[in-house]
C-alpha cells in the first residue's frame, strides 16, 4: 500500500463543555458492555445450579452475545449512516434495556440464550454509533484523539468495576439481577441523547447488502459451533460438516465484498500490514484473556469456595493494573514505537499466563492472582492501542469502516475465545474426571466441575473434580501464552515502522508527511 501523509491539525472549532458531557453519555454502553461481560462470568455457578444448563448450553449463553455483536456490527455502522446515528443509538439501547430485563427473568437456559442473542444484536448498534458520533462531535485531531482515548478506557473501568458491583449484587440478590444493570443505563441515554448529542446522517452512504449481512452470520456461527464441538468430542459428522458451511459461506462472503460498490468490509484496507497487524493482535489478545477468565472466575468460586463478592474482590487488583496500564499506553507510544510498547507488555502477559500454568487445585489463589495481574497489566496496551492504530492505518474515508471492525475483531476475539479455549478447559477436565469416575456417579460430575458442584458431590469425587477443573485451568493458561507469545512477534513484524505518536504529531504540525509503509 502507498505511504499514507498524514494532515496537519486543522483549525475547525474545538469542542466545547456541551461535547464532553455528550462524551460521558457516549461512554455509558461501553462501560455496560463490559460490565455485562464480567458479571456474567460470576453468575456462571449461580446459573448454572437454578437453570442447570448443560455444557454447551452454558457456553453458547456466555459466548452467543459476542458472536451476535461481532456479525451485525458492521451491518448496524452501515445502517447509522443511513437513518443517523443518533436515532440507531437510541432504538438499540431500548432494545437492550428490554432484553436485560428478558434476560434477568429467564426460567430456562433456551430462554436465556434467547435474550443474550436480542443482547447481542441491539448491543451492535451501540458501538459504531458512538465511534462515529465521537468523530463527529470532536473535529479538533488532539481533542478526538483524547476523547477516542477516554472512551476506550471506560471499557477498562466497567472490567474493575464488574467484579465488585457484580459481587456485591449476587451477594443480596439472584443471578438475574446483573442483567438488570443495562436497565438504568439505557435509561439514562434515552433521556440525556436527545438534548446533548448531534445527529449525523450519511446520505451518500451505500445501500444495506441483505445478502452479505446473512453470509457474515453464516460464516461466523456455523464455525464457532464446528470448533467448539469439535474439541470437546473429537471429529464428529455434524460439527465438521458446520464448519464446512461456514468456511463456504466466508469465502461467498468474500467473493461478494469484491464485486460490490458498497460492500460491507472494505477489503482493500487489508493491503496495509499495520492495519491487519493490529486488527489481528487486538483479535487474539481480546480472545485469549476472555477465555482465560472464564476458568479464573469459576476457579475462585468453585475450587476456593469464595462467595461473589469476594471472588469479585480478589479480582480488583488485576483489573485495576488493567486501568493503569490502559492510560499510561497512550502516554509510552509518545516517545516509543508502538510496536516496541505492545510486544513488550505482551511478554509481560505471556509470563502471567504461564504462571497460571502452574496454579495447583490446594494453594493456588496468591498464584492465580498475581499471574492474573500481569495477564492484565500485559494485556492493557494491546487493547487501549488497538483501536487508534487500526484506525490511524487507515485512509481518512475509511475510518468509520476501519472503526467497526476494530470493533468487531474484539467481539469476535472474545466470543472465539471462550468458545475454543472454553472447550479446551473443557476437553481436559472429561478426560482427567473419566479415570476411576464410579459408574453410579452424577451425570453432572462427567459434563462440568460446576455440574459437580451443583449435583453436591463430596469428599474423593469432589476433590478428583477440583483437580481436574484446575488441570483444564492449566492447560488453558498454557496455550495462552503461547498465542500471546505469537502476538507479540507479529506485532514487531507488523508494526515496527509505525512511528511514535509524538513524532508525528510534530511532523504533522510543521506540515511535513508521515510515512507508514504497508
Amino acid at each position: 500500500m502507498a505511504a499514507i501523509e498524514t494532515t496537519t491539525y486543522d483549525t475547525r472549532p474545538r469542542a466545547g463543555l456541551k461535547e464532553w458531557i455528550g462524551l460521558a453519555v457516549l461512554a455509558l454502553p461501553t462501560l455496560l458492555l463490559a460490565l455485562d461481560i464480567t458479571v456474567l462470568h460470576l453468575a456462571v455457578p449461580e446459573l448454572s445450579a437454578d437453570l442447570r444448563p448443560s455444557s454447551t448450553q452454558t457456553l453458547w449463553i456466555i459466548d452467543i452475545y459476542g458472536f451476535m455483536i461481532a456479525g451485525f456490527l458492521v451491518t448496524m455502522g452501515t445502517l447509522g449512516d443511513r437513518i443517523g446515528r443518533r436515532r440507531l443509538l437510541m432504538t438499540g439501547a431500548a432494545a437492550f434495556g428490554a432484553a436485560s430485563a428478558a434476560a434477568a427473568y429467564a426460567t430456562s437456559a433456551e430462554m436465556l440464550i434467547a435474550a443474550r442473542t436480542l443482547l447481542g444484536i441491539a448491543g451492535a448498534t451501540l458501538m459504531p454509533s458512538t465511534l462515529s458520533l465521537i468523530s463527529n462531535m470532536f473535529r479538533d485531531a488532539r481533542q478526538r484523539g483524547l476523547a477516542i482515548g477516554l472512551w476506550a478506557t471506560m471499557f477498562s473501568v466497567g472490567i474493575a468495576l464488574g467484579p465488585v458491583v457484580g459481587g456485591l449484587m449476587l451477594e443480596h440478590f439472584w443471578w438475574g439481577s446483573v442483567f438488570l444493570l443495562g436497565t438504568p443505563i439505557m435509561v439514562v441515554l434515552l433521556v440525556t441523547a436527545p438534548v446533548l448529542l448531534p445527529e449525523f446522517r450519511d446520505t451518500r452512504a451505500g445501500r444495506l447488502d441483505l445478502v452479505s449481512v446473512l453470509l457474515s452470520l453464516a460464516t461466523m456461527l456455523p464455525i464457532t459451533y464446528g470448533l467448539k464441538e469439535l474439541v470437546k468430542h473429537g471429529a464428529e459428522p455434524v460439527p465438521a460438516v458446520a464448519a464446512v458451511i461456514g468456511l463456504v459461506a466466508g469465502v461467498l462472503f468474500v467473493r461478494r465484498q469484491g464485486h460490490l460498490d458498497d460492500p460491507l468490509l472494505d477489503l482493500r484496507l487489508f493491503a496495509d500490514r499495520a492495519f491487519s497487524g493490529a486488527l489481528l493482535s487486538l483479535l487474539i489478545s481480546i480472545g485469549a484473556v476472555a477465555g482465560i477468565y472464564l476458568f479464573v472466575t469459576q476457579y475462585l468460586q468453585l475450587v476456593e469456595g469464595l462467595s461473589p463478592l469476594k471472588a469479585g474482590l480478589w479480582l480488583l487488583p488485576a483489573a485495576l493494573g488493567l486501568v493503569i496500564s490502559s492510560l499510561v499506553a497512550p502516554i509510552a507510544v509518545r516517545r516509543v514505537r508502538p510496536a516496541y510498547v505492545i510486544s513488550g507488555s505482551l511478554v509481560i502477559a505471556a509470563f502471567g499466563y504461564l504462571l497460571l500454568a502452574q496454579v495447583d487445585a490446594r494453594s493456588g489463589l496468591p498464584l492465580l492472582v498475581a499471574g492474573f495481574i500481569l495477564v492484565y497489566v500485559g494485556g492493557a496496551p494491546t487493547m487501549a492501542l488497538g483501536t487508534e492504530l487500526v484506525v490511524g492505518s487507515a485512509p481518512p474515508e475509511k475510518a468509520g469502516s476501519a472503526s467497526a471492525l476494530s470493533e468487531t475483531s474484539t467481539e469476535l476475539g472474545g466470543a472465539l475465545g471462550i468458545a475454543a479455549l472454553g472447550s479446551v478447559g473443557t476437553a481436559v477436565y472429561r478426560d482427567e474426571i473419566a479415570a476411576g469416575l464410579p459408574a453410579n456417579a452424577p451425570e453432572g460430575v462427567r459434563d462440568t466441575f460446576a455440574g459437580a458442584v451443583a449435583a453436591g458431590v463430596e469428599g474423593d469425587l469432589l476433590d478428583s473434580a477440583r483437580e481436574a477443573f484446575t488441570a483444564g485451568l492449566n492447560a488453558t493458561a498454557a496455550v495462552c501464552a503461547a498465542l500471546i507469545a505469537a502476538v507479540a512477534v507479529i506485532a514487531v513484524i507488523t508494526l515496527r515502522r509505525v512511528a511514535p505518536t509524538g513524532e508525528a504529531e510534530q511532523a504533522a504540525t510543521v506540515g511535513e508527511p508521515e510515512h507508514v509503509p504497508a
